[in-house]
């Protein structure tokens, strides 16, 4: 029999055939189940929402298109807001749930026209300006959600940034209208100008239930911590006005108040203030000569002399920032934009954004009743740090002041860190200002990681004629318990080193390395017999470090692993005369470098240094034979941002033996060329990466009066 008789083209002739009546039918099921998924699909993912609109345009917050509603006079007014709320008391966390962003969700409420029985406005402005730049900020930005049912936090686009424009029940009834406003919960109100006379309350005197605040003037007794937002009372002139860019340093005045509406008392003891420092101080009032308009809002004047407003703040190192009526003040945001130090006298106010910013970098805050002291307190403050306080303020205005986008986006940040605190940006994030880096290279030493203890570290030593002063830092370092291998870098190529019987005979491995070319750089080449990830570069004449001062370095070291980590310190100053960078030696308070001439740091650095070293630095330290542990320092400080560290008190290195002739560092060009060198690298860097620091690390017990016996380093050196 054959099998493929039972076979045909229609397939096997033992399956029997569908009827007819029977295809149509599932034919039409599946097609209906088909188009039934198809709708499904579209509906989830096709924009929709019972009380959404479309992206939020201009055009379409015209207030003249705007629907009118009418608030009947028993319309339901929010209770009072309530001072007892916080986060996990009057908000709901559960609404904004996971996402993959950890980026909370905020909707706009489509723009309505209120007005009473009558016909009148709830406010005399409607919608300002400033408010629909906060409002646009939002709809374009990460943050907006047209779909109310995916919404975190609700923003009414009712305008309620200046109290005095508004009528406070009619307003109170249109928040209690909004279709989600659940007595207040998860909705934002932003104000700027709280209060009214004659008391000028510090906080929004619009009923408003338990919705967040972000308010402009928030003392102590009305800010609820970790609820409200601290927001800065924005200043039109941010817009209207650009300042020249200004270096921080030494200003022609040294204090100036340029406040117009300050309270007598406060003007009287300024004016002694004035007649005690004479020209130091530039007290400023409003122009009686001129006509009253915006151009006068610009001009401040003393004794018939006129100044332009606010660029005549950036001749100051200090501005005067007093509380008026009410505790936030506008002319914050303008000291700020002048790269001019807050001096701030207004007890009890809550500073812009101060749950996250660090406003001790920035400004100065003084009690009131110490005016009288103010001249004595900004002059006992360094000259720089009034020069980084000068540039974090600038700063400070440029990412958090300089607009309504900055403040609403910094407030939603704010809000969004509080739900998602695993996410939050850090305090480095919210402070420090952006560094600005060379690409291509990113730093693998970011894991919270202390390299274990057992591999110990690699001592790479450059030398070139120095025999005998060698010998001794070998022996010496050979004494150091987490020494794993010493590599000796020859960089003499007219002489050959001596022969390996001569040697200090040492428990580790002992590796001479001959260069072909005499230059500095040969110190930080990736060798292959560095094994270990710490590397400690020393030079062949530093035989004063004690085993104990090295064992605490490297131990110091693995705590900090990205880090340069060293014992001779110096310092990089800003010359106004000269009008640039200087190289400073002697001893000071402050370190921004640590000498490569006794330094552990990570033998990632080494690949960086050779490869990756941005511009012509690398080819300028070998032919100028200077500057390459600057180099090394500007390279660990811009990729990290983080500044070194000094370890153990000695601060002078000295070679007894070394004299004019082959101690490099004696001649006294030496640190002429060391200046020139920082300027050199921060062109090519295109910023200046090095970072002051005021501290070192000592052992715990060092200067503790125990028994030597106690100590874990005892044989640290003194002075």
């Amino acid at each position: 029999m054959c099998a493929s008789g039972k076979y045909s083209s229609r397939g096997p002739a033992l399956i029997p055939r569908m009827k007819t009546k029977h295809r149509i039918y599932y034919i039409t099921l599946f097609s209906v189940v088909l188009l039934g998924l198809i709708a499904t699909g579209m509906f989830q993912f096709w924009p929709h929402s019972i009380e959404s609109t479309a992206d939020w345009t201009l055009d379409k917050r015209s207030v003249h298109d705007a629907p009118l509603v009418r608030l009947p006079v028993s319309s339901p007014i929010p209770e009072r807001g309530d001072l007892s709320c916080r986060m996990h008391t009057c908000f709901d966390v559960y609404r904004c749930g996971y996402n993959p962003k950890n980026r909370i969700k905020v909707y706009i409420y489509p723009l309505q026209r209120f007005v009473d029985e009558v016909g009148v406005p709830i406010s005399s402005t409607g919608l300002s300006r400033e408010y629909n730049d906060l409002l646009s900020a939002i709809s374009d930005s990460d943050f907006y959600t047209d779909d109310v049912t995916r919404a975190c936090l609700f923003v009414p686009s009712i305008d309620v940034l200046n109290q005095n424009s508004l009528r406070i029940r009619e307003t109170a009834q249109a928040l209690a209208m909004l279709p989600r406003w659940d007595k207040g919960m998860n909705h934002l109100l932003f104000n700027m100008l709280p209060g009214g006379p004659p008391d000028y309350n510090t906080a929004l005197d619009v009923p408003r239930d338990r919705a967040l605040l972000a308010g402009g003037g928030f003392s102590t007794w009305t800010y609820r911590q970790g609820y409200d937002v601290s927001i800065p009372v924005y200043s039109p002139l941010s817009a209207d006005v650009e300042l020249p860019e200004r270096q921080p340093g030494p200003r022609r005045y040294f204090i100036l108040s340029s406040q117009t509406a300050i309270h007598r008392e406060y003007r009287a003891e300024l004016e002694r203030l004035k007649e005690e420092n004479g020209e130091a101080l530039l007290l400023l009032d409003k122009c009686s000569n001129l006509s009253q308009g915006a151009a006068s809002v610009r001009k401040r004047c003393y004794k018939g002399q006129v100044y332009d407003y606010p660029q005549i703040l950036q001749e100051s190192s200090f501005c005067v920032v007093l509380r008026g009526a009410r505790l936030g003040q506008a002319t914050l945001s303008d000291v700020l934009q002048a790269g001019c130090v807050p001096v701030i006298l207004a007890d009890s106010y809550i500073l812009p954004f101060s749950e996250v910013l660090d406003w001790k970098r920035a400004s100065v805050v003084i009690p009131e009743e110490k005016l009288s002291e103010m001249y004595t307190i900004l002059k006992s403050i360094p000259h720089r740090q009034v020069e980084e306080m000068q540039r974090q303020a600038h700063w400070f205005w440029e990412a958090y002041f300089s607009s309504m986008k900055a403040i609403g986006m910094t407030t939603l940040q704010i809000i969004n860190d509080r739900i998602y605190p695993y996410a939050s940006r850090t305090y480095e994030q919210w402070n420090n200002p952006p560094v600005v880096k060379w690409t291509s290279v990113n730093s693998p030493l970011f894991l919270p990681l202390i390299p274990p203890r057992s591999p110990g570290f690699t001592a790479v030593v450059l030398t070139y004629d120095r025999i005998e002063s060698l010998f001794r830092v070998i022996t010496e370092i050979s004494k150091v318990p987490s020494l794993a291998k010493l590599l000796v870098v020859w960089n003499n190529q007219n002489k050959s080193p001596p022969e390996e019987s001569l040697w200090p005979k040492i428990a580790v491995p002992l590796k001479v390395v001959r260069t072909k070319e005499n230059k500095l750089s040969n110190r930080f080449f990736p060798y292959d017999e560095i094994e270990t990830e710490a590397v400690l570069a020393i030079d062949d004449d530093i035989i004063m470090l004690t085993s104990d001062e090295l064992q605490f370095g490297y131990e110091v070291w693995r705590e900090f692993p990205d880090r340069l980590v060293g014992y001779p310190g110096r310092l990089h100053l800003w010359d106004h005369e000269m009008g640039k960078w200087k190289y400073e030696s002697e001893w000071t308070n402050e370190v921004s470098m640590v000498l490569t001439g006794a330094a552990f740091y990570h033998k990632y650095f080494n690949y960086l240094y050779t490869y990756k070293m941005p511009g012509d630095i690398k080819n300028w330290v070998d032919a100028h034979m200077n500057c390459e542990d600057i180099a090394m320092n500007f390279l660990v400080a811009n990729i990290t941002g983080k500044a070194p560290i000094k370890v153990t008190p000695r601060k002078k290195f000295k070679c007894p033996e070394c004299t004019a002739i082959d101690g490099l560092s004696l001649d006294q060009t030496h640190m002429v060329e060391r200046s020139e060198c920082i300027n050199k690298f921060a062109s090519v860097f295109g910023t200046m990466p090095l970072k002051v620091v005021e501290h070192r690390a000592d052992p715990v017990l060092y200067k503790d009066d125990f028994p030597e016996k106690l100590k874990s380093f005892p044989n640290i050196g003194s002075l």
